[in-house]
């Protein structure tokens, strides 16, 4: 089959011979595990359990909140300890709401939904079963899955591509998801094509992976009900972007800012389509994920399934601690990953990876001035001036940035890599993006105070015409009441006896009188 090009890319060293060869291994269970209600992109999960209850391992905790959120269920059988802000996976540290689970030691399942047969099922409610095992995209994104399929209903399809690159360095847990459970890979690439309504469905896998290729053709040679290829494509990073994977393997471009969808794609990671079979198949929800630990820093690297809200001190602590205290402890892979701020902070569907990474594998050179050799535009998958985007930024002309494509960087760290100085070019973007989102935030927010003080004025004005009608009323009313009072009374002298009216109060006679 014939590839296409696309723009940059870089060589970087896998190093995934420190973990490639380790078959996956179930994680041991914490005694505590924090399962935080934001694991997805969209809004966060809203809690159904309050602290106190116990639950059943798959049970509903939280469900998806708006038309793009996931559902959230407990890991295992336990007891609700809290419900509260605790420390978020990611760079800030930030705490995020997050539900504390102190695990029974059962690990006893829950009722769960009985399994479908997914080619005698309408996509409707395949996509619901989906969305209702809170699985999300696996490769990173973690995008809920049925939002994606349900793109279907939006726009003509004609193609499903699996995103099995794997490209950054060290990571392998997909390289062994495919070598140990093939046959349920293709049997969720089959699911998915039913789903989205296309008959074919092509799977990129990058060469350095020969086993997990050989697994993939194997089970595909046994199936005919959909036309599915594994193909193998040049191992160079960033290959497994979704938009760039599209390119090679159809030769279409997916506009800037818009969906694979959009030119008939659906891109679907590995894991996230093995998820999708167990959910369809067997009514498991999505609770545990495939993590590579890797790392010259720790003691023992592996593939593990870890269940989520496993904190990442559990995990370092199972696989022997640390040789010596690492360089960097990253969340994620070495070109993308966050630098873990706590070990206390939580697995969640989105990690791939834990790498405790030693003096060697870092090599922090001193930061020099630009060059202007622009290596970095070489090397850029999106085709953009990263050297002329940093240099904006550092003028805090953040808005001319984004005139030259600052919001089509996809964050890949390619350009850091190759520059020559040394610059720290994503780390500018990064910064960038957050002061961009911030400031639109802060607009937002004076915009909605404006709103609100807007509201409350033609509120309080519409009170006091309220006040003030009703204030005259009840004075037209009480002159009103006077008035017939004073006739009434009028109409009683006029009408009454000589002895009626002497016997009448003085008041009344000098009225009568008058």
């Amino acid at each position: 089959m014939r590839l296409f090009k696309i723009k940059g890319g870089i060589h970087p060293d896998g190093r995934k011979e420190l973990a490639e060869n380790e078959k996956i291994e179930q994680m041991p269970l914490p005694t505590l595990m924090r399962i935080p209600l934001k694991q997805h992109t969209g809004a966060p999960a809203n809690p159904i359990v309050a602290k106190g209850d116990t639950v059943k391992k798959g049970q509903v905790m939280a469900l998806s909140r708006g038309a793009v959120s996931a559902t959230i269920h407990a890991p295992t059988s336990g007891r609700i300890i809290a419900i509260g802000r605790f420390v978020a996976p990611h760079a800030s540290g930030l705490p995020e709401p997050t539900i504390t689970l102190r695990p029974d030691g059962e690990d006893e399942w829950d009722t769960l939904p009985p399994p479908l047969d997914p080619f005698e099922t309408d996509p409707d409610t395949l996509a619901n079963r989906i969305a209702e095992a809170g699985v999300v995209g696996l490769g990173g994104a973690a995008f809920p899955a049925a939002v994606k399929l349900n793109l279907r209903n939006r726009t003509e399809l004609h193609t499903l591509i699996i995103n099995a690159a794997e490209c950054e360095p060290y990571i392998t847990c997909d390289d062994r998801l495919m070598r140990e459970r093939a046959e349920e890979i293709i049997d969720g690439v089959a699911i998915i094509c039913h789903t989205i309504g296309v008959k074919k469905a092509l799977i990129g896998v990058e060469k350095n992976k020969p086993e997990a290729i050989k697994a993939l053709k194997k089970q595909v040679a046994k199936q005919d009900r959909y036309d599915i290829k594994v193909i193998e494509v040049p191992t160079r990073y960033p290959t497994g972007f979704a938009k760039h994977l599209v390119q090679i393997l159809t030769g279409l471009e997916v506009p800037a800012r818009a969906l694979t969808a959009e030119v008939g794609v659906i891109v679907h990671n590995v894991a996230t389509t093995y998820a999708i079979q167990q959910a369809v198949r067997f009514g498991r929800p999505l609770i545990s994920r495939i993590v590579t630990v890797s790392g010259e820093m720790i003691t023992r690297k592996g593939n593990f399934e870890v269940p989520i809200g496993t904190p990442i001190s559990h995990i370092i602590e199972h696989c022997g601690g640390f040789i010596d205290e690492p360089e960097k402890l990253l969340l994620g892979g070495s070109m993308m990953g966050d630098p873990v701020s706590s070990t206390r902070a939580p697995i969640i569907k989105g990690s791939n990876g834990i790498l405790a990474l030693g003096r060697k594998e870092t090599s922090q050179k001193p930061i020099m001035p630009c060059i202007r050799c622009t290596s970095c535009v070489a090397a850029c998958p999106c085709g953009l001036m990263p050297y002329e985007m940093a240099a904006r930024i550092k003028a805090d002309e953040l808005e001319s940035a984004v005139d030259i494509g600052l919001r089509d960087c996809i964050a890949c760290g390619s350009c850091s890599f190759v520059c020559p100085a040394n610059i720290p070019l994503v780390q500018y973007f990064n910064y960038a993006k957050g002061s961009l989102t911030a400031k639109q935030r802060a607009a937002h927010k004076q915009e909605e105070t404006k709103r609100l003080v807007q509201f409350h004025d033609e509120r309080m004005e519409k009170i006091k015409k309220e006040k003030q009608a009703a204030m005259a009323r009840m004075k037209a009313e009480r002159a009103a009441k006077k008035r017939q009072k004073e006739q009434e009374e009028a109409a009683k002298a006029k009408t009454a006896t000589p002895e009626e009216a002497s016997s009448a109060p003085k008041s009344e006679k000098v009225r009568a009188e008058a």
